[in-house]
C-alpha cells in the first residue's frame, strides 16, 4: 500500500486582468503603459499571510483587440492584461531566504521551479499548441500548463522521489541510501517490461548485510506510486484546462523522470503524448548537463539572461552595479547557452 500526503498551501497561482487608461491616445503605447498594466494585475486579494512572487504576462487586450502578443508601439485609448499571478506563504518565502543568505548567498529573485524548468525543456511550438510540464523533484512535483504559448495554471504537489525510495524502504526492508540507489540504477515503472526473475543485489538490514530482491517487485512499488502521482498532476490539469487543448502532451523533467518507463506509463494514464524533457541547445557541459534532474537548473540560467515582463519579488538590499564576479558568472552563462 501507500501512504498519500497531506497537500500544502506554500504555493498557489490564479489569472487576473489589468486594466488601465492611455492618457494620451495620439502616443504610441510605451514601456510604461505597459508597467502599468501589470502593476493592475497584481492588485489582487491576496492574504496578509501571502506574498506575490510573480506577475507574468499572458497577453494583451489594445482597445478590444484581443490576445496581442506585444502592444508596445500600438494606439490606443486602453490596454488590459490579462496575467498568471503565482503567490506563496511568506514565512515559507522568508524561510527560504533565510537559509540561502546564511550560506553567504545573496537572494536577488525568486523564480517559480516549473516556470524556470520550462525555459530550458519546452519548445515555443509546443508552448503555442498546448503543453503541460511536470517536473517530479525530490519532495515536490511541479506543474505548469501552458496554452496558445503562455501559461495558464501552475501547481506543486507535496509527492515526489523521495516517496517513491521510501516506499522502496518499506517493501524491501533496506536503508534509504541503498532504496536510492536501486531506484536510480534498476527502477523500471512498468514490471511486464521486467523479467519475471531477475534479481538484483542490494545492501539491506540484519546481519547478512546484503540480499537478493526481484526487480519486477521493484517495479510494481514504483508503478503504483508513479500512477498515484500522474493521477494527482491530471487533476491540477484540469484545473487549469481541457487535456484535449494540449496537442503537445506533457513533457516530464526533474531527478526522478529518469526512471525507464516514466513517460510510457504517463502517457497511458494522462491519455496524451509524453516525452522526456532534456536541457537543449547547450554547449561545453552539455553532456552533463542533458539530463532531466538539471532542467530546473539550467533554467535559472536562461531565466536570468533573458528579457521578460515579469515583476519578481526583488530584495530589499540595493542591487549593487555588475561587478567582476558577476561579470564573469555572466560570462560562463553565455558560454553554457549560446544565443
Amino acid at each position: 500500500t501507500t501512504s498519500r500526503p497531506r497537500p500544502r498551501t506554500h504555493i498557489s497561482s490564479m489569472n487576473s486582468r489589468g486594466i488601465v487608461a492611455i492618457t494620451d491616445p495620439r502616443r504610441p503605447i510605451g514601456d510604461g503603459d505597459v508597467q502599468r498594466a501589470l502593476e493592475s494585475a497584481r492588485i489582487v486579494n491576496v492574504p496578509n499571510n501571502r506574498e506575490v512572487i510573480h506577475v507574468v504576462p499572458r497577453y494583451y487586450v489594445v482597445d478590444g483587440q484581443d490576445h496581442v502578443i506585444d502592444p508596445t508601439g500600438m494606439y490606443g485609448s486602453r490596454l488590459d492584461v490579462e496575467t498568471h499571478v503565482v503567490t506563496s506563504s511568506a514565512g515559507a518565502l522568508n524561510n527560504l531566504v533565510q537559509c540561502v543568505e546564511g550560506a553567504g548567498v545573496r537572494v536577488e529573485s525568486l523564480i517559480l521551479e516549473p516556470l524556470a524548468s520550462a525555459e530550458a525543456v519546452l519548445s515555443d511550438e509546443e508552448m503555442r499548441q498546448g503543453v503541460a510540464l511536470i517536473d517530479i523533484g525530490g519532495g515536490t512535483t511541479d506543474i505548469a500548463v501552458f496554452v496558445d504559448g503562455a501559461v495558464t495554471h501552475t501547481a506543486v504537489l507535496p509527492i515526489g522521489g523521495v516517496h517513491m525510495t521510501r516506499d522502496l524502504v518499506v517493501a524491501l526492508r533496506v536503508p534509504q541510501p541503498s532504496a536510492e540507489q536501486a531506484k536510480k540504477r534498476f527502477g523500471h515503472v512498468i514490471p511486464s517490461f521486467v523479467e519475471e526473475d531477475e534479481q538484483v543485489e542490494l545492501e539491506a538490514f540484519g546481519s547478512d548485510g546484503n540480499k537478493y530482491a526481484s526487480r519486477r517487485f521493484m517495479a510494481q512499488v514504483l508503478q503504483a506510486r508513479t500512477e498515484e502521482l500522474l493521477e494527482l498532476a491530471l487533476a491540477e490539469i484540469k484545473r487549469g484546462t481541457d487535456p484535449e487543448m494540449l496537442s503537445a502532451g506533457v513533457v516530464l523533467a526533474g531527478g526522478a523522470s529518469g526512471m525507464a518507463g516514466i513517460d510510457m506509463l504517463a502517457s497511458d494514464v494522462l491519455g496524451l503524448p509524453a516525452r522526456i524533457g532534456r536541457p537543449r541547445h547547450l554547449a561545453g557541459l552539455s553532456d552533463i548537463l542533458h539530463d532531466p534532474a538539471y532542467a530546473t537548473s539550467v533554467g535559472l540560467l536562461k531565466w536570468a539572461l533573458k528579457e521578460q515582463e515579469i515583476m519578481f519579488r526583488s530584495s530589499s538590499v540595493p542591487v549593487p552595479a555588475l561587478g567582476g564576479v558577476m561579470k564573469r558568472l555572466a560570462h560562463l552563462m553565455r558560454l553554457i547557452l549560446p544565443q
